[in-house]
């Protein structure tokens, strides 16, 4: 095992995919030269050149179709965008075309496509770059859509991306890049549609992905300091979703928070608890409670960002609320 950062594990799955297939290239902006906006291509170009390394244009409609058309071509495109708040100008691409091409075509166009994107508010870059679309994007059809919330699944996760058919939405919590974790030595793959139990317990079952994962964790220990045993999981998929592993823990435990640091109204959790409330209502003891960002702009402000970003103080008292735990 080896203890590396988010953004490295990341940038190791690039650059195993870079050096087995003459195929994979990646384009974004300020990814050459520069490094990207999170350094997770760092020395990218000096090391496999122009042809691979390809730093456009400041217009994510034309950048992402490029990518479309090239993985319709045959080619296998990576696409970073510098924010998941910039997915919004190329989501006619994204949605319409790259996500409906191989249904469209009968099976005969398939759509290779990586996509990349810092996601999330916490960083402070203000309301026009702290957004979270990777739960609009995980509702198309067509895409596959996942989000890791360490580096262990970050790096199983984008070799799974690497040899996927299908466009791939790639949600990296941006408060994550510098958070290190144990990666193994040996080759790795964490399956699409897999969700993973962090931590058991049998009193609640708390979901969340991403970011979010550190919040429910910090929850968990102050649950535990007061003899509450709470079964933590990580979605790690948001589409496709693994509801066997949500069902399960709630027959188990009877009770669930289901929290999003986007914002708490039309999120992926208001999915995820109506799933469960309809598959799984006769082994509920309670609703399923939905915790979430504030509904307002994300502000840039430190403070009252935080206040915007739900906290493990806000799970603790939903579930008092309603379970009196």
């Amino acid at each position: 095992m080896t203890e590396i950062l988010f953004r490295e594990a990341i940038k190791r799955g690039l650059a195993e995919a870079l050096e087995a297939d003459p195929n994979v290239f990646i384009m974004g902006e300020d990814i050459g030269e520069y490094g990207g906006a999170y350094a997770v291509t760092d020395g990218f170009l000096a090391k496999y050149g122009e042809d691979r390394i390809i730093d456009t244009p400041i217009s994510e409609a034309a950048f992402v179709g490029a990518g479309i058309g090239a993985a319709a071509g045959g080619l296998r495109p990576v696409v970073e965008l510098m924010s998941m708040s910039f997915s919004l100008v190329a989501f006619d691409q994204i949605v319409n075309m790259a996500a409906n091409l191989r249904y469209m075509s009968g099976g005969q166009i398939s759509v290779p496509l990586l996509l990349r994107a810092p996601t999330g508010a916490g960083v402070q870059l203000g309301a026009t770059h702290s957004q979270s679309f990777e739960t609009w994007l995980a509702d198309v059809p067509g895409m596959k859509c996942v989000c890791p919330s360490n580096p262990y699944d970050a790096l199983g996760l984008m070799r799974t991306a690497l040899r996927e058919k299908n466009p791939v939405m790639f949600a990296e919590p941006a408060l994550l890049y510098g958070m290190r974790g144990e990666v193994p030595d040996d080759h790795y793959e964490v399956p699409f549609g897999s969700a993973k139990v962090q931590r058991e317990g049998d009193d609640v079952t708390l979901i969340s992905y991403g970011a979010g994962m550190r919040v429910l964790n910090s929850a968990a220990d102050e649950l535990e300091a007061n003899g509450v045993s709470a079964e933590v999981i990580d979605l790690r998929s948001l589409s496709p979703i693994d509801y066997e592993t949500l069902l399960t823990s709630v027959e188990k435990t009877n009770r669930v928070l289901a929290l999003d640091t986007a914002r708490r109204r039309g999120g992926l959790m208001a999915e995820i608890a109506a799933d469960i409330q309809e598959r799984a209502s006769e082994w509920l003891d309670g609703p399923v409670v939905r915790v979430g960002a504030e509904d307002v702009p994300w502000p840039y402000n430190r403070g009252l960002e935080q206040e915007s970003y739900p906290q493990p103080a806000d799970v603790l008292a939903a579930l008092n609320k309603h379970f009196g735990i």
